[in-house]
């Protein structure tokens, strides 16, 4: 078996990275990254991007300051597919919790789907626990729009 080596780097979303995010959801979540943009603009969250050499985000996530005070809240994780299970979740978890403690919290939380096993493996391998349930929606675009 070839081991195959990738360097990547840890940075801020940024509007020139949308059109090479069609892995990480819908049209219509991709389109909706910009409002995530302009809230990490205004200092409400942080949105990173984990990178390529090339600069190409293999994965995405934010982290919302203001859903409950003291915390940051990890959401919107998303690692290319063709890439998952390759320990790139786990610098994207990592890397959104050391921005937290650079903003002098020191509590994370996040939210997984009960649906999405693999997820929520990752999450308890990183330490965190379940410790509520909540019903939560989202609107979805149908392919015929």
């Amino acid at each position: 078996m070839s081991e195959i080596r990738l360097h990547l780097s840890v940075r801020d979303l940024t509007d020139a990275d949308l059109p090479s995010c069609g892995w990480a959801g819908s049209p219509k979540h991709v389109r909706e990254l910009v409002h995530r943009i302009r809230r990490a603009e205004a200092g409400e969250v942080d949105y990173l991007a984990v990178c390529t050499p090339l600069g190409l985000p293999v994965a995405v996530g934010g982290i919302d300051y203001t859903v409950e005070p003291g915390v940051g809240t990890l959401w919107q994780l998303g690692v290319h597919p063709a890439l998952q299970s390759c320990g790139i979740g786990t610098l994207l978890v990592r890397s959104a919790e050391q921005r937290i403690s650079t903003t002098g919290l020191t509590r994370a939380e996040l939210g997984v789907e009960e649906s999405n096993p693999r997820a929520r493996a990752l999450y308890e391998r990183l330490g965190y626990r379940a410790f509520g349930r909540e019903l939560e929606s989202w609107d979805v675009e149908a392919e015929d729009g």
